[in-house]
């Protein structure tokens, strides 16, 4: 920087320096600016305190008006009469329930009504059965066994369209036609109706009529000179909605045999899926009765005429803690015709599934009764359940019934068991003749093995099939015993040795922790009838399979003799345990047998010489359906060589 411009800077400084100097404020001038400053501070204070005074003003004036105006409704409300206010009330009433008014309000009352077989409670609410408890029955855990109740979550009754509004009867209250709240049905039938009345010549009855000794109940619903009323809409929808509760021990498997049946009037059985979560049926046909099936009790409506156009459903309540396991949901139409009197005819069975109380009724209530389709239905028709039955009229211990039961059976079959064991014989000593023909024919020469060893077993007199078919035949009976023994409601809360109740699980040991896969697929008990089951099955099964000959064409089969016993210990450990002790006898009365048939009865060398001379006779010609079987045979023969 030269000289000049340093002269330049300095002036510059030395002028600034003066002109601060120079304007600078006097103390007059400074005190002055303060008490300007607190002047402007003391208005902007006294500003807001201001609108916070009209704010409060504000806020009074309001709360003023309210109290002013509530007072003076009270005034005015305190001027009408009771007689004005039940007529806004009656008013409000007739614009939503029409003609039926008086019937929108009302205390509920009960009535209870006992027969032999049940305790029947009616409710005005609704003018419906509120709850049906069996009196010959307990649940599992001994309290008393009541089918439903119709709680608030529940319906049973009519909607329908009278006097042009929509009239639910399900939210009525009633007025009852009954000689007292509780009576008792001894030596005759006793009817209690319930009535949405107008007049005396004009109502909606429900009328119930209960036997001395049935489970069994009429139900009528009459309308009486309502035809004015209904003319319009003459159609009317029947609404039965209910949660279904569990009764026995075993959640998963209770809920598993619960669900709809319903006979259409065609007399085909339909049915919802018991293991589905959600399930619906709907139809434009009609329908003789539906039932509300549970493991060993149901409740069923059964109409005299059929109802039209069924839409059913149930849902499985997930709620493990819950009382309920599903709610079922159905609704029905028919049509009221234009008279004066006129009676939906109806009846209710609340009872026990027992085949032969069902199958009285003639009108196939049994088919609620799973003892399974075709011929394994008939098994259990026609000889499993006469014998059951006949073996129950002088045995009392339900054990013994079922051993007795398992000898006959086995004792029935038993010449069809020597027969399968005979035929096994003789393929086993001819196995060393069969093994030769495969080192005579070796691979590349399987049809002229096959042809050879098919005239083998001719000469010597052997069915390649014989032991296959008497097994078959069995099985029918292996199937129907499958589905009886979980469907006997006899054998519910029969005791036997460890196991209290023959139709549930027998837990030896129970745990309440739930272990993940194990829980869902096991359960949290182990049943001992099972484990018996299981390891008698493998002995069994490994006495029968040293009794027969080997395929090496089937490595596998020896794998699964080992797999099934402990699959079934899966698949039993939820069953009944009537189920498991009647498998474990079989396998045991099997074991015998083999052991008896195998020391005593088929010397397999008298097997073997008998065959020797039977090559030796002339050969009998071939049937048509061997003919048949080797002209197949040749005919694959000659497309394999070109």
């Amino acid at each position: 920087m030269d000289k000049n411009s340093i002269i330049g800077l300095v002036v510059i400084g030395v002028l600034l320096v003066g002109y601060m100097f120079l304007t600078k404020p006097s103390k007059e001038e400074i005190a002055e600016m303060k008490r300007k400053n607190d002047s402007i501070a003391q208005v902007e204070h006294r500003k807001d305190s201001l609108e916070k005074v009209q704010k409060d003003i504000l806020a009074l004036q309001q709360d003023s008006i309210a109290k002013i105006t509530a007072d003076s409704i009270a005034q005015v409300t305190d001027t009408i009469t009771s007689a004005q206010k039940d007529s806004i009330s009656s008013v409000d009433l007739e614009s939503k329930y029409g003609i039926f008014k008086d019937a929108a309000t009302g205390t509920e009352e009960f009535f209870t009504i006992e027969n032999n077989k049940m305790i029947i409670t009616l409710t005005n609410r609704g003018g419906k059965i509120y709850s049906v408890e069996l009196k010959d029955y307990k649940t599992y855990y001994q309290e008393p066994l009541i089918l439903f109740v119709n709680d608030s979550a529940s319906v049973f009754g009519l909607e329908l369209m009278a006097g042009g509004k929509p009239l639910i009867t399900n939210e009525m209250y009633f007025t009852p036609v009954i000689s007292d709240s509780i009576i008792k049905v001894s030596n005759k039938d006793v009817k209690a109706a319930m009535r949405l009345q107008l007049s005396d010549d004009k109502y909606l009855e429900f009328l119930y009529t209960i036997h001395p000794d049935d489970y069994m109940i009429d139900f009528d619903i009459n309308f009486v000179g309502l035809q004015e009323e209904i003319r319009t809409n003459p159609y009317v929808t029947l609404r039965w909605n209910s949660n279904i509760p569990g009764l026995e021990r075993g959640r998963d498997w209770e809920s598993n045999n619960t669900t709809v049946f319903l006979r259409m009037a065609d007399e085909e059985i339909e049915k919802l899926s018991e293991t589905k979560d959600k399930d619906k049926f709907e139809s434009r046909g009609g329908v003789q009765w539906i039932a509300y099936k549970q493991q060993f009790f149901s409740s069923i409506l059964i109409s005299k005429d059929k109802l039209d156009n069924p839409t059913v459903s149930l849902v499985k309540v997930e709620d493990k803690n819950s009382k309920y396991l599903k709610q079922f949901n159905s609704e029905f139409t028919f049509e009221i015709k234009d008279t004066v009197t006129q009676a939906q005819n109806f009846n209710f069975y609340f009872g026990p599934n027992k085949f032969s109380i069902l199958k009285q009724y003639d009108i196939k209530l049994e088919k609620v009764v799973p003892l399974g389709w075709g011929i394994f239905g008939w098994v259990n028709r026609f000889i499993v359940i006469p014998i059951f039955n006949w073996l129950g009229g002088f045995i009392g211990n339900f054990g013994i019934i079922i051993l007795l039961l398992t000898l006959i059976i086995k004792i029935g079959l038993f010449p069809l068991t020597y027969k399968s064991y005979k035929s096994s014989a003789k393929m086993r000593v001819l196995k060393p003749q069969v093994d030769e023909l495969a080192i005579k024919y070796p691979k590349g020469k399987e049809m002229e093995k096959q042809q050879a060893t098919m005239a083998l077993y001719k000469k010597a007199g052997v069915n390649p099939m014989g032991g296959c078919i008497p097994m078959l035949l069995q099985f029918p009976i292996l199937i129907a015993m499958f589905r009886f023994f979980p469907a006997s409601i006899e054998l519910r809360q029969e005791s036997f040795l460890w196991a209290n109740d023959l139709s549930t699980y027998d837990a030896i040991v129970e745990w309440s922790a739930n272990i993940p896969l194990l829980s869902s697929f096991y359960g949290n008990h182990i049943s001992l009838f099972t484990l018996l089951m299981a390891i008698s099955m493998l002995i069994s099964t490994k006495m029968t399979s040293a009794n027969q000959p080997t395929n090496a064409n089937m490595p596998g089969m020896k794998a699964m003799m080992y797999i099934m016993p402990v699959m079934m210990i899966f698949w039993f450990n939820k069953y009944s345990s009537g189920l498991s002790y009647y498998y474990f006898l079989a396998n045991v009365i099997t074991i015998l047998q083999t052991w008896i048939i195998q020391k005593f009865i088929i010397d397999e060398k008298k097997v073997l010489a008998q065959m020797e001379l039977n090559k030796k006779k002339p050969v009998k010609p071939k049937s048509k359906w061997q003919q048949r079987l080797e002209d197949a045979a040749k005919m694959q023969q000659q497309r394999n060589k070109r």
